[in-house]
């Protein structure tokens, strides 16, 4: 799940650069504005690569992925791109978990359980 989640992340940074490129041509918002919600964005993208696995990480990608449509206020591209990447990163989330699981099944039929040696029995 971490790798197809994180993949979906880092397109997001990479479309929220994009995005803040297109706001900065808006008169009514400010470029330093622009680049503060933008750049706090984009490395909430890079955090949560890293902690997608951890309790609250899939919450905390459904919320970034709730404020990126919501970007479409001041970008209407984004509802679009913000409804792409909430359908990319369901799918991230539901398919990786399945391959997690089937890998753990594959991983236990491969490794049988060990059995336990008689004391005193070489090992080498």
């Amino acid at each position: 799940m971490r790798t197809l989640c994180s993949s979906t992340l880092i397109g997001e940074f990479f479309v929220i650069g994009f995005a803040a490129l297109v706001a900065m041509k808006d008169p009514d918002l400010s470029t330093a504005t622009v680049w503060l919600v933008s750049g706090i964005a984009m490395v909430l993208c890079v955090v949560l690569c890293g902690v997608v696995t951890r309790p609250g990480g899939i919450a905390f990608g459904w919320a970034l992925q709730i404020a990126l449509i919501a970007s479409g206020v001041f970008v209407p591209t984004m509802y679009f791109m913000g409804a792409v990447f909430a359908a990319l990163w369901w799918a991230s989330v539901h398919y990786g978990r399945k391959i997690d699981a089937a890998k753990a099944r594959f991983a236990a039929q491969a490794d049988p359980a060990p059995r336990p040696s008689a004391p005193g029995a070489d090992t080498a």
